[in-house]
């Protein structure tokens, strides 16, 4: 009788396992970013995330990890994925200090981005200086992520890529708050009503492949679109959020992840010459 419990229990824990294999990759960020970084020659830096935690072995040993280069000549170049159907409100939020970035967190929110039927709640946003996704090899000097989530965890990221420019308005209506923050991290402010509609971006042309997180613990299964067009933003803009954040590196990109054969699909109309 023991020798069947113990083979029960065995098996038991196998198909825990199995499920748990199984399961959509939840955005579990870590919001306590002290217990990482971004200096390459830390022990704590990007090529050793997998080694601080057993749960974040995917930062080390995941094969559809991001951030990537888009190559232009290795993307499949479609039309049929249409525009995104994005649903955005405006709605409460709060700015805080996470360590390595600043993140804008939306507060009952009813937004959404909708893929093959499926509905991502949008529930926070946030920057990294310099792009972490590259266009051929080329790095941007910023990147927003606007992040999306369903009931069941399942995550999608839209990535929208800057260069210096004219400032970008979303953040020109942030500075005040963003400043307010700078003082530590973990500082969290109120700041009242945003309306996300005003990130605007071309809807209908953007790369879409299947991913990671960029940041610890790396779950993968998350579905990426990162927007086409490059947009604009000041460079005070940019040394704001990389002053607020008091950090030691000059970077809270992660280096960029093999490609490791998956599909990368160019959503693209036809004439479209951008």
């Amino acid at each position: 009788m023991a020798k069947l419990a113990s083979i029960a229990l065995i098996f038991g824990l196998l198909t825990t396992l199995v499920l748990l294999s199984s399961c959509p990759a939840m955005s579990r960020e870590v919001e306590d970013e002290s217990e990482f970084n971004y200096d390459e020659d830390s022990d704590q830096g990007p090529h050793n995330w997998g080694d601080i935690k057993p749960e974040w072995f995917r930062c080390k040993n995941g094969t559809m990890q991001s951030p990537i280069d888009l190559l232009n000549h290795r993307v499949q170049i479609v039309s049929n994925l249409g525009g995104l159907q994005i649903n955005y409100t405006p709605s409460n939020a709060t700015l805080k200090n996470r360590g390595h970035d600043i993140k804008l967190e939306l507060i009952a929110n009813s937004s959404y981005l909708q893929i093959n039927g499926t509905q991502y709640v949008l529930k926070q946003l946030h920057w990294h200086s310099p792009s972490e996704h590259t266009i051929d090899g080329k790095r941007l000097d910023l990147e927003l992520h606007l992040v999306h989530e369903t009931p069941s965890g399942e995550t999608a990221v839209i990535g929208i890529l800057y260069k210096t420019g004219l400032p970008d308005l979303f953040l020109s209506l942030l500075r005040k708050d963003l400043e307010a923050i700078s003082t530590s991290t973990g500082e969290e402010r109120s700041v009242g009503v945003v309306d996300p509609r005003m990130i605007q971006f071309n809807k209908m042309h953007y790369y879409r492949y299947i991913g990671s997180l960029t940041t610890p613990p790396c779950d993968e299964n998350i579905t990426w679109t990162i927007v086409r067009e490059v947009k604009f933003v000041s460079k005070e803009q940019i040394e704001l959020l990389r002053v607020a954040v008091h950090d030691d590196s000059d970077s809270n990109a992660r280096p960029l992840q093999p490609l490791n054969n998956r599909l990368v699909q160019l959503n693209k109309l036809k004439g479209y010459q951008h």
